[in-house]
């Protein structure tokens, strides 16, 4: 059975699939699990296009159980055997995924820079916002980093259409002198005395960036959220 939008959004990392017990064949990363009392082999197979096919087989026949394959098929077997399907699903992207939100090339950028310099990972905290993520210093658990998807009209930009923008710690003293409201904004959703916004369109160059966020982990070590 095929189901190729467990993963949309979402990059797979499949060394991790390895680690949880996927097994590499040719093209495909194949996971068994027996279950229902070993009653059943359950067969997750997933390649790197993240095309995904599942199998039930009936141990004691070494056929297919059929049931699984009807969309609308109920009962105890098929309720279980499907649970145990969503749970391996969401253990993979809890363990081996990260998110395709953002499009941006600068925003891959400083991920990446990220990742490679401080070993953070961005966080998802709301359900409700979520293209809104948070870098936090391991040091003290504060957070350095925000980026964002919103209307440009949020940020003072009159124009139509949506941007993606990243929010830094700034000395005081140095956010009234940076802020000219055309590459660099108050600090969306955040203290403007201590915050900047900054456009991730390329307007600004990227290891200007790349400053202004080690500038932020530093600062962020004696700042509050």
């Amino acid at each position: 059975m095929k189901d190729n939008l467990s993963f949309k959004n979402l990059t797979i990392d499949f060394s991790k699939l390895l680690k949880i017990g996927f097994v590499k064949e040719n093209e495909w990363y194949k996971y068994e699990k027996k279950i229902m009392n070993d009653q059943f082999l359950l067969i997750i197979k997933i390649d790197k296009n993240k095309n995904i096919t599942s199998d039930i087989i009936e141990i004691s026949t070494n056929e297919k159980f059929l049931r699984y394959y009807v969309i609308n098929s109920t009962g105890e077997y098929v309720n279980k055997i499907r649970d145990e399907y969503n749970n391996i699903i969401e253990q993979i992207k809890n363990t081996c995924c990260q998110r395709e939100i953002y499009k941006s090339e600068y925003t891959n950028f400083i991920i990446k820079y990220i990742r490679e310099k401080y070993h953070d990972e961005l966080e998802y905290l709301w359900e409700k916002f979520s293209n809104t993520a948070v870098w936090r210093n391991k040091v003290n658990n504060k957070w350095y980093g925000i980026l964002f998807i919103v209307e440009k009209s949020k940020i003072g930009i009159m124009e139509e259409g949506s941007i993606e923008i990243i929010d830094l710690l700034l000395e005081k003293e140095k956010v009234k002198l940076i802020v000219d409201n055309k590459k660099y904004f108050p600090g969306y959703h955040m203290n403007k005395k201590y915050w900047i916004t900054i456009k991730l369109d390329g307007s600004v160059d990227i290891n200007e960036i790349y400053k202004l966020i080690d500038n932020s982990y530093q600062l962020s070590k004696n700042k509050s959220k």
